[in-house]
């Protein structure tokens, strides 16, 4: 089977996500710029594994410097449905304490995930946690998380209820490397 015969519809085409990853750059680059002189650079933290290619996308059209390092939360495991408990399997490397933290997510689904990494960064001492997504499912919000001192959410683009893969979201470790956003074929993994 062709990589594109697993997708059943293209939601976000390379254009529009290279589009929108350019203004949510803008964005940050502008949010952000009134710290450059006085503080430590953000800290852009990327979600693993999911939002690889969105960060390395994103970072290089930030016009300020930036720290990068990742972290893990296994919540999905080979499945499509998350299991509501996230477990930290990849800590941080680059020390966060008193400095602005951006998490940048593939997508944001039930908010647990979201809402335990945002308590980890927390208990680190940091001055802010802003959120960048990619995708965002607000119709699937389980829980409601509360971003830290003077963070920011960043929203790519709101997603329907349907399980995607492509641009480094996957189905049991497979279509990351889509270079577009689409629906699984249901039959996959139904």
């Amino acid at each position: 089977m062709a990589l594109d015969d697993a997708v059943e519809r293209v939601l976000f085409t390379e254009d529009e996500i290279s589009q929108r990853v350019s203004e949510l750059a803008s964005q940050i680059t502008r949010d952000f710029e009134i710290h450059a002189t006085t503080a430590a650079p953000p800290v852009v933290v990327g979600v693993a594994t999911g939002a690889f290619l969105f960060l390395a996308d994103l970072v290089r059209k930030i016009k300020l410097p930036v720290s990068v390092d990742f972290i893990r939360a296994d919540s999905y495991g080979l499945g499509t449905e998350s299991n509501g408990a996230p477990r930290i399997s990849f800590d941080l490397k680059v020390d966060v304490q008193g400095k602005h933290v951006i998490l940048i997510e593939d997508i944001v689904d039930t908010g647990n995930t979201l809402s335990c990494l945002i308590t980890l960064l927390k208990s680190k001492g940091v001055s802010s946690v802003s959120v960048c997504t990619l995708l965002d499912k607000p119709t699937r919000r389980k829980v409601n998380f509360k971003l830290v001192g003077e963070g920011k959410y960043y929203c790519g683009f709101e997603c329907p209820d349907s399980f995607v893969v492509g641009y480094g979201m996957d189905f049991a470790e497979l279509y990351r490397n889509l270079p577009y956003v689409g629906v699984l074929k249901p039959e996959l993994y139904e």
